[in-house]
């Protein structure tokens, strides 16, 4: 409990809710429509935008958020309009992402400051304004999904059924991808661009009801960050790796329950 008296632990601990919350709504639309490899492609292809961001002596955050959003929305308009398989276009953003981020951040003079925290997350580094608009997110989300929810799932689960009920589905797609990037973007900081693809799954998955998958992967990913910044802490290793083990163990453990249960 001593460690609550700490500014950047306090910090790290409303940072982890809000991520919580916003990998917990955007996660649950991942895993129902299956876009589990899109998020790793445009979690991937935002490093091309660290390492530009990097290279003009910009904001790398910034640089990485234009340039998921534009990688996501190419995946989407080259898959339904342009006769590309949806992972060939997802392997494409996910490689050239990638080099593109090598090659300009080898271009940079000098060293890439802070570059690990980038790669695999470091929550203890969160400032007010990754804060700030992490919470921004967070309520935008929650507004969408409250007002949209039934539109959203009709998309999500069924798109030709949508298309009939009138539902404006390519809007709907184009929102929630934009949504996806700027998620993955600002989730960065906690656990990592390598990593950062099982936040936004392994809490969805580990609860069955999708009646209650938002708020229970919300809650575990929540648990999971708290549990992982506190090892992370004390072992003083970067949080993004425990983060992602004390989820898997908790997936694991679940499972394990569930069929001791049917038993």
């Amino acid at each position: 409990m001593d460690l609550l008296q700490y500014g950047f632990f306090q910090h790290a601990l409303l940072g982890s809710l809000l991520t919580a919350i916003a990998c917990g709504i955007v996660g649950t639309y991942i895993v129902s429509r299956r876009l589990v490899f899109i998020s790793g492609g445009i979690t991937h292809a935002s490093f091309g935008g660290l390492g530009l961001g990097f290279y003009l002596g910009m904001n790398p955050i910034l640089m990485a958020m234009l340039f998921s959003v534009l990688s996501a929305f190419g995946v989407e308009w080259a898959s339904k309009t342009q006769n590309v398989r949806e992972d060939s276009a997802i392997a494409g953003i996910w490689s050239l992402g990638m080099a593109l981020g090598v090659i300009f951040i080898f271009l940079t003079p000098g060293y890439a400051p802070n570059l690990s925290a980038y790669l695999f997350g470091n929550i203890l580094t969160v400032s007010t304004g990754d804060i700030i608009w992490i919470a921004a997110l967070a309520l935008l989300l929650v507004i969408l999904f409250s007002l949209f929810l039934r539109e959203i799932v009709y998309v999500a689960f069924d798109r030709d059924f949508a298309l009939t009920q009138g539902v404006p589905v390519k809007c709907i797609e184009y929102v929630m991808m934009c949504c996806i990037a700027v998620t993955i973007v600002l989730s960065i900081r906690l656990v990592g661009s390598m990593l950062l693809m099982s936040l936004l799954t392994l809490p969805q998955i580990t609860v069955s009801d999708f009646k209650k998958i938002i708020f229970g992967s919300i809650a575990i990913g929540f648990l999971g960050c708290v549990f992982g910044l506190v090892l992370s802490y004390l072992l003083n290793v970067p949080s993004g790796a425990f983060i992602i083990l004390v989820l898997v163990l908790f997936f694991l453990i679940v499972k394990a329950i569930k069929a001791v249960l049917k038993r």
